[in-house]
C-alpha cells in the first residue's frame, strides 16, 4: 500500500503542487493547484475553482499525476494517481467554506486522488524512479 512520508507531507504543505493530465485525443495538460493538501496518508484534495482543461480531462477519465519539488534542497516527488470528483457532501461543503474564508470563490468541485505510486524527482539515479 502506497503511504505518504512526513517528509512528502510537510513538501505537500509548503511547495506548489502541479497536476498533469490528459484529454481524450492525448493533449497533456499542466497546471498548478495551491489548494492541494494532504487529505490521508494515501490520498491528496484539492479544489478546482472554475473546472477548467484539468477538471474536464478528469471528468473524461483521466488518471492524475501530482509533482511537488523543493528547489531548495534538490529534491521532489511525482504522485501518481486516480481521480475523484465531489460536487456536493460535507466533505465538499467543508473545503468549499475554508476556500471562501481565504477569500476565494466556492469551487466547482473538490478532487480527491487516491495515490497509486509514488517517483521520486530528486536528481541522481533515483530520478523518475518508483519508490512506491
Amino acid at each position: 500500500m502506497v503511504q505518504l512520508t512526513n517528509e512528502m507531507k510537510e513538501m505537500i504543505g509548503s511547495q506548489q503542487c502541479f497536476h498533469a493530465t490528459v484529454s481524450k485525443e492525448g493533449i497533456p495538460n499542466n497546471a498548478p493547484k495551491r489548494s492541494t493538501r494532504v487529505y490521508s496518508d494515501d490520498t491528496l484534495i484539492f479544489t478546482e475553482g472554475i473546472g477548467g482543461k484539468t477538471y474536464s480531462n478528469i471528468l473524461k477519465g483521466s488518471k492524475i499525476a501530482t509533482s511537488v519539488v523543493n528547489r531548495e534542497t534538490v529534491d521532489g516527488y511525482r504522485f501518481i494517481g486516480t481521480p475523484e470528483v465531489l460536487t456536493s457532501g460535507e466533505l465538499y461543503e467543508k473545503t468549499a467554506e475554508m476556500s471562501l474564508k481565504a477569500g476565494m470563490p466556492k469551487p466547482v468541485a473538490v478532487v480527491l486522488v487516491k495515490i497509486d505510486e509514488i517517483h521520486s524527482l530528486k536528481p541522481g539515479p533515483m530520478a523518475g524512479k518508483k519508490i512506491q
